[in-house]
């Protein structure tokens, strides 16, 4: 911990959040996480350490593994000092929805049941700033000759498509055209440049779906039960989403975030980097999605996402599965959040 005799913290800046000097008393449930669950994700993220963090980052990297929680615990506190994160404005309150790697049938080849195309970076996709429209890829004569033969594999619907593009990779049950199956993670590998638009907030603006049940489970609900306005609403986000194939040795395993680390299921989250660096330890006190079950943990900032942007904004990562898919479609939680950084050091600015 810091000296008793240390000058008081003054709050920090970021471009899009303000730093407010904490201490771990104001943690609702610092006392009672399984701290020893977010070990392997704190070394995770030391790979590739935040500025200001290579020391410790030394130190983690050669110390035994803490024997319990509580020494985790207070490994942490005499290493570590809370900064309440606020916007500007000085809003402590925020935001935490949830996002999950979606497992998908797929095929090699286009087939019956299999006609939807998962795309690498077109070849031109350098040269053209914004690259076209979701719409424009599918009606354009120029724009659709830019994807032939970059496609990856092919999935069952333009809505599987677009849930691998909104969470940003995803894994492939993969039938190869010798009939096996094998899986395979599709990776982010670029965008069109185009901004980001909910298809759930077009719903809203519509008046199809209320705010309050704008999850992935009713997009998809509306989207069977509208085939005739489904193409409408997905050509409402003009953003596409590119890919690459890579291989997945251990299944336990997850994708690599924006950070260049595999993500941890229950420990990672996505942030406005503006805000909060890669690689930061964060407090979270939110709730489960549908319930008041409260939700309080140790998470790092390992990725983003384009509708990712604030100082208190968080992206929950649940994993992969069913569950993973259930808890991540429907999470729209109040958030409060603390950073933690190292005792004696600023946060970048």
């Amino acid at each position: 911990m810091a000296p008793a005799d240390a000058p008081p913290r003054a709050p920090a800046l970021r471009p899009r959040a303000r730093w407010v000097p904490a201490t771990w008393g104001e943690l609702p449930g610092w006392s009672a996480d399984a701290l020893a669950e977010a070990w392997p994700a704190l070394r995770a993220g030391c790979v590739r350490p935040a500025p200001g963090w290579a020391a410790l980052c030394a130190e983690l990297w050669l110390a035994a593994p803490p024997a319990d929680d509580a020494a985790i615990r207070a490994w942490l506190e005499a290493r570590l000092e809370p900064w309440r994160l606020e916007s500007h404005d000085g809003r402590a309150d925020g935001l935490a929805t949830g996002y999950f790697e979606p497992l998908l049938a797929a095929s090699r080849q286009r087939r019956d049941g299999f006609s939807v195309a998962l795309h690498a970076p077109p070849a031109d996709l350098a040269t053209r700033r914004p690259y076209w429209t979701r719409e424009q890829l599918e009606t354009v004569p120029a724009a659709m000759a830019a994807l032939r033969g970059r496609e990856i594999a092919w999935v069952a619907s333009p809505l599987d498509a677009l849930l691998l593009q909104i969470q940003g990779s995803g894994r492939l049950e993969l039938r190869e055209a010798d009939g096996r199956t094998r899986l395979v993670r599709m990776a982010f590998a670029g965008h069109n440049d185009q901004p980001y638009r909910s298809v759930g907030r077009w719903l809203i603006e519509q008046g199809e779906l209320t705010a309050e049940g704008a999850s992935w489970p009713a997009i998809r609900d509306w989207a069977e039960r509208h085939p005739g306005r489904a193409q409408a609403m997905l050509w409402a986000n003009p953003r596409v989403v590119f890919f690459r194939e890579e291989p997945i040795a251990d299944p336990a395993v997850g994708p690599r975030g924006a950070a260049g680390v595999p993500l941890t299921p229950g420990r990672s989250i996505a942030v406005d980097p503006s805000s909060v660096p890669y690689g930061t330890p964060v407090w979270i006190d939110t709730t489960e999605p549908l319930a008041t079950t409260p939700l309080r943990r140790l998470v790092l900032a390992q990725d983003t996402g384009s509708a990712i942007v604030g100082a208190v904004r968080v992206d929950y990562f649940w994993g992969w599965g069913a569950t993973a898919e259930a808890q991540a479609g429907r999470m729209k939680q109040p958030l409060r959040a603390w950073a933690l950084w190292p005792v004696g050091t600023r946060p970048p600015p």
